[in-house]
């Protein structure tokens, strides 16, 4: 930090000072106005903050904040490691985490698909990984093909080493400009803004894992990772079992990235898998948290794939459900996705619908014949259900409000 510019010492400063007094006055963990306020004074903050070190690069529509805490706790072996560990996923997060972290010679960034080419250029990450891309909040980010060509264009001919998952076809297309790639085999649950092909338009052909366009050449490249139910098969052919606390195909789904992240440090599965099994939930996902004798479990769903995801872990039926949607800003205003999820899993559960978009909620339950009540408040949901087991659901800021009320628990 000392080899810093004077000027960009005196941001660190105040960017550190102003994180402080946010969290003092419970509003966050300040890492977004700590960055506001140092990229104010510096433009330049975050390329001079990521000047000798190894970073790298996770974006994804779903699992990146996930991810990027396997990945860093994977890392943790090498020394300390700089990271967004909560989530500010845009520069000004970045800002903090980097400089929270000075003698960090390592650094794993959580970041917004639609700031790769910036932060990429800005850094000049080492490893850039691309897990998925699926529609969400179209009001702000726009269509996710845009998405992926800004990728290819922001990859070309950089030294930048990808890693990407080649069963996401918009991936693989949007990675596939880069110097170097490592293909993972981390499969694609959600598959509705992917049947047709990227390159030419055409429509793409899929059997079992494999997917190919009947006009154009593109097509699936060979993996050099894959996942299989629980278990990773490495590029030499050594299968490992991926033994998580995460639940659920999707966490099984970042495991196998992680791996093939951390590999290119120099980290083997054998080292990295026992600490990967350390992370039990992340900024309050999966989390478990008591009151009034009910054991609430939280999770996020932002959009129709991360709703699939989780619909997978959750309590066997009838297990009673909570859902909360909310529309503000970091949600996105526009609920109409909400009829892209299929919510016909929860038919023979008890269900509630929460949060300020409880009616739009409701609309959709309705239509796929569920049977619900709506509550004005969660707190009404807890406390209808007996003692014991409560999944719930609830997209960004709903998710936040809750965690808050409940406990913030980590």
């Amino acid at each position: 930090m000392s080899d810093l510019p004077l000027r960009s010492q005196l941001a660190v400063a105040l960017g550190r000072t102003a994180s402080r007094m946010s969290r003092l006055a419970g509003r966050g963990d300040g890492s977004v106005i700590g960055g506001k306020i140092g990229l104010k004074l510096d433009p330049e903050l975050l390329t001079r903050l990521s000047a000798d070190r190894k970073l790298v690069l996770v974006s994804a529509t779903n699992g990146k904040t996930t991810t990027t805490r396997l990945i860093a706790s994977a890392m943790s072996g090498l020394g300390e490691v700089a990271t967004n560990a909560f989530g500010a996923n845009m520069p000004t997060g970045h800002v903090s985490a980097l400089a929270a972290a000075p003698g960090a010679r390592y650094g794993v960034l959580e970041c917004d698909e639609k700031y790769v080419p910036l932060v990429l250029r800005e850094t000049g990450a080492n490893v850039v990984l691309l897990m998925n891309l699926s529609r969400d909040q179209m009001d702000r980010a726009g269509e996710i093909w845009q998405l992926a060509g800004k990728w290819r264009k922001a990859l070309e001919g950089v030294d930048t080493h990808v890693v990407a998952n080649c069963d996401d076809p918009l991936v693989t297309w949007g990675a596939s400009t880069a110097k170097q790639v490592t293909w993972v085999a981390a499969g694609q649950h959600w598959r509705e803004d992917s049947w047709c092909c990227p390159e030419c338009g055409g429509p793409l052909d899929r059997e079992a894992s494999h997917w190919a366009c009947r006009q154009c050449p593109f097509a699936r490249p060979k993996p050099d990772w894959i996942l299989h139910g629980d278990r990773v098969t490495a590029p030499g052919g050594r299968t490992y079992d991926l033994d998580l606390q995460l639940p659920g195909r999707a966490n099984r789904s970042n495991g196998a990235m992680s791996l093939a992240v951390v590999s290119l440090f120099g980290i083997a599965p054998e080292q990295a898998l026992p600490l990967l099994g350390r992370v039990a939930s992340v900024a309050g996902r999966y989390t478990t948290v008591q009151h009034e004798g009910r054991d609430i479990r939280l999770l996020l769903a932002k959009n129709p794939a991360g709703w699939l995801e989780a619909f997978d872990v959750l309590e066997p039926a009838p297990g009673p459900v909570a859902l909360a949607i909310n529309a503000q800003g970091p949600d996105g205003r526009d609920t109409s996705w909400l009829w892209d999820v299929d919510y016909r899993v929860l038919r023979g559960r008890p269900v509630w619908a929460a949060g300020e978009r409880r009616l739009d909620l409701a609309a959709r339950l309705e239509a796929a014949e569920v049977d619900f009540r709506v509550v004005d408040d969660i707190e009404q949901a807890v406390m209808a259900v007996p003692p014991g087991k409560l999944d719930v659901i609830a997209n960004y800021t709903a998710f936040q409000n809750i965690r808050t009320r409940y406990g913030r628990a980590l």
